[in-house]
């Protein structure tokens, strides 16, 4: 079958996640992987504001192995919201020492917390969440969660930055925690007039033709409502695509092919 496909922001909404992933010939119906040598990237924000993260989670760890399975791989990257799950459930209430007027419990509740994520956490998800990458480069496409050049205090190279994220969620620190957690939730690092320029220094800092990224809804960059028939928007004079089709909000759950010339469904902002 072959192909690079990307996917982000499912927020616990698995069987939508299945029905797209079916539907593209990825999976059957029940979830389970067809897509023989297809790559598949899952870019971050499996859990919160939705039914069941854990579930989307389990579907990601599962497809990982039947995915090399079958001469295949399915990828996941971290999110800012898995990293504000854990910070719950390791650090609760405690107050930032920097700033205790923040807490990681308040925040996950604020930001869409549910509940059942939080308390079915089991160790083989702990293990496997810290585990993963937040960022990585893949036949040009630098593949991250937000749009933020906050990956770049912690490293210059992808190698590098994934590392120290992996060190820093194995590390007993809240503030370390907290830290890596307020990183990954800024946003709009390629929309502003200066958005082009940002994309290409950090593209040529990490190496890449392109952006691909979650976390920021398409509709906030095109102005206007979430719509069930919104698509991607490329938008930073075409260095940046957004797949964040704003799931939780009733939009689409955006699987973009990004081996093809011109991915189908793309929309060009016009503006920058």
């Amino acid at each position: 079958m072959g192909g690079l496909y990307a996917v982000s922001d499912i927020h616990g909404h698995l069987e939508v996640l299945v029905a797209t992933l079916h539907a593209n010939g990825l999976t059957d119906a029940d979830g389970h992987w067809t897509g023989g040598d297809a790559r598949l990237w899952f870019l971050g924000d499996y859990v919160d504001r939705g039914p069941d993260g854990l579930a989307v989670i389990e579907l990601a760890m599962r497809l990982e192995d039947e995915a090399a399975a079958a001469g295949g791989s399915a990828t996941a990257l971290l999110g800012n919201h898995e990293i504000l799950l854990l910070g719950t459930q390791r650090y609760g209430e405690t107050e930032i020492p920097s700033d205790p007027r923040f807490n990681f419990a308040v925040n996950w509740i604020h930001n869409g917390g549910v509940i059942t994520d939080l308390e079915g956490l089991t160790e083989e998800h702990l293990d496997w969440l810290t585990t993963r990458d937040v960022i990585a480069s893949v036949d040009g496409h630098l593949l991250m969660h937000s749009d933020t050049t906050g990956y770049l205090l912690w490293a210059d190279e992808v190698d590098q930055i994934n590392a120290a994220v992996r060190a820093e969620l194995h590390m007993p620190d809240l503030e370390t925690w907290w830290e890596a957690w307020t990183r990954l939730t800024h946003r709009y690092a390629f929309s502003g007039e200066d958005g082009h320029e940002v994309a290409r220094t950090m593209l040529a800092t990490l190496g890449g033709n392109d952006i691909v990224h979650g976390h920021t809804i398409g509709a906030t960059l095109r102005g206007g409502g979430v719509t069930a028939h919104d698509e991607p928007v490329r938008y930073a004079g075409g260095l940046v695509l957004d797949i964040d089709g704003g799931i939780y909000l009733g939009g689409p759950c955006q699987l973009v092919r990004l081996d093809t010339q011109e991915p189908p469904g793309l929309v060009p902002d016009g503006s920058r």
